[in-house]
């Protein structure tokens, strides 16, 4: 049906143009000689090498395949046949006009000749187009397969991209170099889960050394010292609602004096201490807030020129739990935290016989000590400047009948990323102990060192 409908197009289109007949009679009369392909000679004209050429090279196998340009003026007759308006408007146009008599000379007359087919090709194929179509619907309907009217319905191919055009475009623009999409090859793609923990440490070790021989004119007494201190943290935040943190401490302080002769070093620091808090979002600031504590020593401590143990590993012993709310600011040079818990539980244990309970406020003969009361706990980390750190922590605690505070606070004089200059201030008020004769609640220790610091 196909080779059918090709020729019919063919044989009309021939036929039914005088164009194409003159311009075969022209091919034929203005034959010049030429050598083809093959060698042998040819007859054909020029204009008929132009015009009918290709069509030589499709019917005859014994020429060379020739480019066939397409013609977008003629696609109506090679896409499926549609009924289209213009065919049966230019069968029904008027072609008469009324002739004025002409009193002007023609004005191109006196020009140069030029050809008006270059201007009217689009017109005259349009027109070649219509005849054959008409001709098409009235001998063979049965080949038109839609309408223009259908045709016209048919939405947009990609309509969904849309281009915005931009009259605000900047010159410089334009005259960028246009970038080359390389071919970089399949891309693997790597998913991260988050990580909320954050985990980290710093360590010190501070030394200390004061000579002074038997016979200084003054006196005095050569000693040794030394502290050394080790924090590690585990923090969790979702960036959301939870956060827990958790703080492992432990610190080591020693000194030798010589006016004890049966103690040759001495235990001056000696904290082992474990930390944990678990907040819930309230507001912006403020956080719900179980907190628990743990903290002990590791060595025997003596008193001076006495075998006598005032204090040792679980003796004592403190357990503390409280529930409450906790007030975070946290800034780039400030870090403060205050825990307010109404209701707060401390266990105290002593598990050591040679240690006197009383001294930390239990009955005599008893190993445990239950309290519940409130509690108010508060830390502060402040970078004065990238050579200065302050660090302090607050701690007070009372049942209503006895006060249990302390105030700890280090100045961390950063000289390199190894070497510092520390002084540690501990002040601590306790009326439920047993002091010694003359003595206050009120203890103060001080210590001002220069050593080894790293954090990580």
């Amino acid at each position: 049906m196909k080779n059918i409908y090709i020729l019919l197009v063919l044989s009309i289109v021939f036929s039914s143009s005088v164009a194409a007949q003159r311009t075969y009679k022209t091919a034929k009369s203005r034959t010049t000689r030429s050598l083809d392909i093959t060698g042998k000679d040819s007859t054909h004209s020029l204009l008929y090498q132009h015009y009918f050429g290709q069509l030589d090279s499709l019917n005859n196998d014994t020429v060379p395949m020739r480019f066939i340009e397409s013609n977008p003026n003629y696609y109506r007759l090679f896409v499926p046949i549609a009924y289209y308006y213009s065919p049966i408007r230019q069968a029904s146009e008027m072609k008469w006009t009324f002739q004025m008599p002409s009193t002007l000379p023609d004005i191109g007359s006196g020009l140069l000749t030029y050809n008006e087919s270059t201007f009217s090709k689009t017109e005259r194929a349009n027109r070649m187009v219509n005849d054959v179509l008409l001709k098409l619907y009235v001998t063979h309907p049965e080949v038109v397969t839609t309408t223009e009217k259908s045709i016209m319905k048919r939405k947009v191919f990609r309509e969904d991209v849309k281009v915005r055009m931009s009259s605000e475009a900047k010159v410089m623009k334009l005259f960028k170099p246009e970038r080359v999409k390389e071919d970089v090859g399949r891309a693997e793609m790597f998913i991260r889960k988050p990580n909320w923990w954050a985990t980290g440490g710093s360590g010190s070790l501070q030394l200390s050394q004061n000579y002074i021989s038997d016979n200084w004119y003054k006196g005095g007494e050569s000693a040794n010292s030394g502290l050394g201190n080790l924090q590690l943290y585990a923090n969790y935040n979702d960036k959301e609602k939870v956060q827990f943190e958790n703080l492992f401490e432990a610190k080591i302080g020693y000194n030798s004096v010589s006016s004890d002769t049966i103690h040759k070093y001495r235990v001056t620091t000696d904290v082992l201490r474990l930390y944990s808090k678990l907040g819930i979002q309230a507001t912006t600031k403020w956080y719900y807030t179980v907190s628990g504590e743990i903290n002990t020593q590791f060595f025997h401590n003596y008193s001076t020129n006495s075998t006598e143990v005032v204090s040792a590993f679980l003796a004592p012993a403190n357990f503390i739990l409280s529930v409450g709310m906790d007030y975070k600011v946290k800034s780039k040079k400030v870090n403060l935290s205050v825990l307010m818990s109404p209701l707060s539980y401390n266990l105290r244990y002593v598990g050591n016989d040679e240690v006197d309970e009383t001294n930390f406020g239990l009955d005599e003969g008893k190993t445990v000590l239950h309290t519940i009361g409130s509690k108010v706990e508060t830390t502060l980390a402040w970078t004065v400047n990238s050579s200065v750190t302050f660090n302090s922590r607050l701690y007070y605690f009372t049942n209503y009948k006895k006060v249990e505070a302390e105030w700890e606070n280090t100045f961390n004089f950063v000289l390199n990323r190894y070497l510092s200059t520390k002084l540690f201030v501990h002040a601590r008020y306790d009326d439920g102990s047993t002091p010694s004769e003359g003595s206050s609640y009120f203890q103060l220790k001080e210590l001002l060192s220069f050593g080894l610091n790293y954090t990580w």
